[in-house]
């Protein structure tokens, strides 16, 4: 996640990555993106593309992307906005 953050620009800013590699976060939030084309194609289930801002551990806006909200509303530029 390290490597992503420097790749990306933002390691060392307010914007943290965190890996969920036993999917124990994505089921808590509900995030679990297992339709039955994305298991045909891709065999287990995975998180759905979203984003958080979260202050002082209260989350201040959720943006889930898919149907008629696109990706870019989950781009930092876009959750900037919240802050």
């Amino acid at each position: 996640m390290e490597a992503w953050a420097e790749d990306q620009g933002v390691k060392g800013s307010m914007v943290t990555f965190l890996a969920d590699t036993r999917s124990e976060l994505t089921q808590a939030l509900g995030m679990v993106l297992d339709d039955e084309g994305v298991m045909e194609v891709l065999g287990n289930p995975r998180c759905k593309r979203f984003a958080l801002v979260v202050d002082d551990l209260a989350v201040k806006a959720v943006s889930v992307a898919g149907g008629d909200v696109p990706d870019e509303a989950t781009f930092v530029e876009a959750m900037l906005g919240h802050c």
